[in-house]
């Protein structure tokens, strides 16, 4: 294609948004009200799976040494528990800081008498390579020479994964849901914008115009319809979470959870949101044209 014949398609294009009047304002409304659902949705669903994510990641095991076990005996044991399959990541606990950590998280001064005397046992923190190999990992370090006990929340770790992976799949269906019915909508509402000008196209073609001449234009106007339409959403989402993330960043993180930060999501949802709307514009725009080239 030549460089004036380019120009010109592109020249088209942009006329044809101020010919097409209210149904561009149409075309564009559509497009951004359901990209601004699509971008709200998105966000929940990244940060809900995040949040998964992190709660999944702070399962861990703790192996109860014998008493009486001597350091010899604690390093052997650490040296057979970090040779189990599916093993990631151990650590040692004496009891005295076991017995600090109780301190710490309840805030009972009787415990405070306790120290230097601990009645608590030697622990071995540890995590699995995925958190759902938690409990056949804790199964296998249980029959350890010296160990006494151990426990990884079993009553509640399978309702655990079930809510996680239940939420992940529900979140997977409704963002699907979305996308096909953004897609749906924007594309027809477009259609709609090509419709009213299906006797132009036919007069084109009946003058001898080639099915490039005439789709290149509606292609340019279908790819600036959604492009345009993404920006509203793409602002409303950006401003909107960073507000949403400076007003409640400090409640998850005095629990130990965090959620994804801007700098981190707002990049990847415009980029996304501007390709949904670059496409959907794009095939609802070919996808119209096409019905009226034969003549």
């Amino acid at each position: 294609m030549k460089f004036n014949t380019l120009k010109r398609h592109i020249r088209e294009g942009v006329k044809n948004l101020g010919r097409s009047g209210w149904m561009t304002f149409a075309s564009l409304s559509a497009v951004t009200v359901m990209l601004v659902i699509v971008g709200f949705f998105l966000i929940v669903f990244l940060n809900g799976n995040h949040l998964a994510s992190s709660i999944e990641e702070n399962v861990e095991i703790r192996a109860f040494i014998e008493h009486g076990t001597n350091e010899e005996q604690i390093s052997e044991l650490i040296q057979e528990v970090e040779n189990e399959t599916n093993v990631n990541d151990i650590a040692f606990i004496d009891k005295e800081q076991g017995l600090e950590n109780l301190i710490a998280s309840t805030d009972i001064e009787a415990y405070n008498s306790l120290r230097g005397e601990s009645p608590l046992r030697d622990a071995l923190s540890i995590t699995a390579a995925s958190p759902q190999m938690t409990e056949s990992v804790a199964t296998a370090i249980d029959e350890h020479q010296y160990i006494h006990g151990v426990e990884y929340g079993a009553e509640i770790l399978p309702d655990l994964f079930q809510i996680t992976n239940t939420g992940r799949i529900a979140g997977t269906i409704v963002i699907g849901a979305l996308l096909f019915t953004a897609m749906f909508l924007i594309s027809n509402t477009i259609k709609l914008t090509i419709v009213a000008r299906k006797k132009e196209i036919q007069i084109m073609k009946l003058v001898g115009a080639t099915n490039g001449f005439v789709r290149w234009p509606f292609f340019i106007e279908g790819m600036l319809l959604g492009l345009l339409g993404s920006i509203i959403p793409i602002l409303l989402i950006g401003f909107g979470y960073h507000f949403a993330y400076s007003e409640t960043a400090g409640f998850f993180e005095a629990r130990q959870y965090s959620i994804l930060s801007p700098d981190q999501l707002i990049i990847q949802i415009s980029v996304l949101l501007a390709s949904v709307g670059l496409l959907v514009g794009i095939w609802g725009s070919v996808m119209s044209v096409r019905k009226f080239l034969k003549v």
